[in-house]
């Protein structure tokens, strides 16, 4: 469809701002702790922050959910969220490698209605929707919002990209290049006078990851160069956790919590753009304040780090004793009376190994598979292998 000229007023374009976020992975606990109150709470913040600035479109680059098949209390916090975050705006939402992309769009024909535009695959949301800010145009892989102002977004979209969920065979093409032309596909109705976005859940070549996606890479299968995203307008990555700037005009917004313990001194954030004519781009890097904070600390015997974990209520925290001798189970009980947030306890006895005196449950599928490989074989699984444990635990390769 033909894009009618913004509207001006007092002599100049009106401006859209748009949220960024990603990697919400509602229902993703930490060890065995619970995280839905956080989660919840950091939400709330997210609502209020888009009220605040003015926001006038939300995109979620992906992971909504932590697993295929969520927890009810998880699929209620989403509904919930995205709600409310469209209560006078709109919102784009692309499946991650964490997301059934069919169910997460099963309720599109009912959320197009109030402007929440779901992509998970293969299916394409309707245009319209019922608020001041809608689609003007879609097709399977772009959305072009406007609002009422004249202004309009041409937003390029990509959920997690595999042949299975893109309905393709096997082919000699490599992942890169299968990656590039998805993504050229996304532009094929771009007519160059509007802003553009591309809004995708990948893995760019480079990024730093963390222990909560550590099986992300593949041995670099799933990897794209960064090469192939555009060198113009703004890509929406999600995947990583960790808040990164990949390309001049290429961002993951990382997750909206500490998800695991190398994230401890990492500030969690959302990014807000703003157009400009026929650009956009970053205008605020806002931090998120809501959620616990996750503590790596370290002490020498059991009476310090007692003392040391009294200063920390509230956090979850990962403790490292170096000892002389084991623990005894008393010492062991008055460390997690001194703080219920002590989630994992490490030892290392001079002269032995490093163990884990709590438990296992902070390990992802791929690292108990690796464990498992190792006690059976003596050596660690090829990445073939374990991808294709993880990929029969429809997974596809996430944690």
């Amino acid at each position: 469809m033909p894009f009618p000229p913004a509207k001006k007023f007092f002599g100049f374009c009106s401006h859209m701002k748009i949220l960024h976020t990603s990697d919400w992975h509602l229902g993703k606990r930490l060890m065995e702790r619970e995280r839905l109150p956080e989660q919840r709470e950091v939400l709330d913040e997210i609502v209020s922050l888009c009220d605040e600035r003015g926001v006038e479109l939300v995109l979620i680059a992906g992971d909504v959910f932590d697993t295929y098949l969520p927890p009810a209390e998880a699929e209620e916090l989403f509904f919930d969220a995205v709600k409310r975050l469209s209560s006078g705006r709109a919102v784009v939402i692309v499946a991650g490698n964490h997301d059934d992309g069919v169910r997460l769009s099963a309720s599109a024909p009912l959320a197009g209605e109030r402007g929440i535009y779901i992509f998970g695959g293969h299916n394409t949301p309707s245009a319209g929707g019922g608020g001041p800010v809608c689609a003007l145009e879609t097709g399977r892989s772009y959305i072009v919002i406007g609002n009422g102002a004249g202004e309009r977004v041409y937003i390029n979209v990509l959920p997690y990209p595999n042949e299975a969920r893109l309905k393709e065979t096997k082919s000699d093409e490599t992942y890169a290049e299968k990656a590039a032309r998805w993504i050229a596909g996304g532009d094929e109705h771009y007519d160059g006078t509007s802003p553009h976005i591309l809004l995708t859940h990948l893995f760019a070549a480079g990024a730093q990851v963390s222990s909560s996606e550590r099986d992300i890479s593949l041995g670099g299968a799933r990897a794209v160069p960064r090469e192939i995203l555009p060198d113009f307008g703004y890509t929406a990555l999600g995947h990583i956790h960790k808040f990164q700037k990949m390309a001049a005009r290429a961002y993951y917004s990382g997750s909206i919590l500490q998800y695991s313990f190398d994230e401890a001194n990492t500030e969690k954030c959302v990014l807000l753009l703003e157009t400009k004519g026929s650009d956009v781009a970053i205008s605020e890097k806002i931090p998120l304040r809501s959620g616990k904070k996750l503590v790596r600390l370290e002490a020498d015997g059991a009476g310090s780090a007692i003392d040391l974990l009294k200063m920390y209520e509230g956090a979850f925290i990962e403790l490292t004793l170096h000892l002389s001798s084991p623990l005894t189970a008393a010492e062991t009980e008055a460390l997690r009376g001194a703080n219920e947030g002590l989630v994992s306890l490490k030892t290392e006895v001079a002269g032995g190994e490093t163990e884990s005196v709590i438990s296992r449950a902070e390990l992802g599928a791929g690292d108990l598979f690796t464990q498992y490989y190792r006690s059976m074989y003596g050596e660690d699984p090829d990445g073939g292998l374990k991808e294709l444990f993880l990929q029969l635990l429809g997974e596809e390769g996430a944690q």
